[in-house]
């Protein structure tokens, strides 16, 4: 079952099987290898990011003073800025893994 496509380099419709590609077993590999990588580091980033609001809102744990009379809320903000950025590198470095995947699905295709 083909799906319309987009005009080609020379103007011709050209046309690929869109749901051939999806059912495909290295389409799946790669659906399955995103998830399993960005659903826990999203579930994560998540927890680690609404707990700060949740300890101050409803505890004093955050309250003690942890060095330099800084408390850890303060110690808490702090990590939650390199948190993200470490979840950012980890996530851009581990996307490059993706990209080849997804080339090499789209060489096949065309190929």
């Amino acid at each position: 079952m083909a799906q319309n496509g987009a005009l080609g380099k020379k103007g011709k419709e050209s046309t690929i099987d869109y749901t051939q590609i999806v059912q495909s077993q290295k389409f799946q590999n790669l659906l399955r290898q995103k998830r399993n990588f960005i659903l826990p580091l999203s579930i994560f980033f998540f927890v680690f990011y609404f707990t700060l609001p949740v300890l101050t809102a409803y505890s004093t744990v955050l309250n003690q003073e942890a060095f330099l009379h800084m408390s850890w809320a303060w110690v808490f903000a702090f990590a939650e800025f390199v948190m993200t950025w470490t979840l950012c590198t980890l996530y851009t470095k581990k996307a490059r893994s993706f990209d080849k995947i997804a080339t090499e699905i789209k060489q096949e295709i065309k190929g």
